[in-house]
């Protein structure tokens, strides 16, 4: 994924999110409805987390220094950690709590009506959003199932956005549900019962992110077919096999690779350095983001076949 179609999907959904927080709360304030109430402050939080993430995208964009010497890539992790937790707590907690409220102490919803015209306009602005993220989104996707795509990604922005807008359309079809079964029936009970779903809904979806995000921040390497062309990249003249491979992603675009290769015994100083010079720049043809690499030469000691080639020589 670049990070201009990320960027792309954020704002969108962004100015997405500010224009159905306002009319949310307009409604709100006219009907008095839980649901209203909830989906406002979740399109609040929506907001929120999409400047945290363009916060990230701009933070990282920042240039190595000595204290950070392989730069600031990962803090689009650390931005899409802190959306996670406030997708968390200040949506989906609030919604819950506003939800056992409201089942607790119902209270009559005033102008039902305006409740359901306004999710409907928003469920039109969230479907604009989502289609934009969708959009930005395929190229990076492939094959991948959306499930694969949102686990594997290793840009946070879009995997972001895309679950915020199945959270918000999800969301909404329940607080529709709630006003209107609420307003058919009379059991102002409904509207609560909609806006608890609300609250359920973003915790479970805060959960997966946060899972996510971990992964990331703790240090993911590079995807199976990444490695695979790395390693094959890695051999040729004067490279007689990979001993080890490690490699880390420094960022979503940025991949760290270590590798100790099994070069002739016989090969002169000047020789070990062209075969790596050349086998670095066998690996960047194939994979532009391995962009910092560490290759150390050394004797190939294996005795026979068999030799675990994930233990260091």
């Amino acid at each position: 994924m670049s990070a201009n179609g990320g960027s792309k999907a954020v704002v969108a959904a962004l100015g997405a999110n500010l224009g159905i927080a306002s009319i949310k709360f307009v409604a709100f304030a006219i009907t008095g409805s839980a649901s209203m109430l909830a989906e406002g402050v979740h399109s609040v939080v929506d907001s929120g987390n999409q400047l945290l993430l363009l916060a990230g995208g701009r933070s990282a964009r920042r240039q190595a220094t000595p204290a950070h010497p392989f730069g600031y890539g990962r803090d689009r992790y650390v931005y899409g950690f802190l959306v996670a937790l406030m997708l968390f707590s200040g949506g989906g907690l609030f919604a819950l709590y506003e939800g056992v409220q409201k089942i607790r102490h119902p209270h009559h919803v005033q102008s039902p009506i305006v409740a359901i015209v306004v999710l409907a306009v928003a469920i039109c602005l969230e479907g604009f959003s989502l289609r934009t993220a969708v959009r930005e989104s395929r190229e990076s996707k492939g094959v991948d199932s959306w499930v694969a795509f949102v686990r594997h990604a290793k840009s946070p922005e879009l995997p972001v956005v895309l679950l915020e807008d199945v959270a918000a359309l999800v969301g909404l079809a329940l607080a529709f549900a709630g006003v209107g079964l609420a307003a058919a029936t009379g059991q102002q009970v409904w509207d609560g019962v909609g806006t608890a779903g609300i609250g359920v809904l973003l915790i479970a979806v805060a959960v997966v992110l946060v899972v996510e995000t971990k992964s990331l921040l703790v240090g993911e390497a590079a995807s199976p077919a990444q490695v695979a062309a790395i390693e094959a990249r890695l051999i040729g003249p004067g490279v007689e096999r990979v001993i080890h491979l490690r490699t880390l992603h420094l960022g979503p675009d940025e991949l760290l690779v270590g590798a100790k290769l099994a070069m002739p015994a016989a090969a002169t100083l000047a020789e070990v350095a062209a075969a790596i010079d050349s086998a670095e720049a066998r690996v960047r043809a194939a994979v532009p983001s391995a962009r910092v690499i560490y290759l150390e030469p050394d004797l190939d000691r294996r005795q026979g076949v068999g030799v675990d080639a994930a233990v260091p020589d």
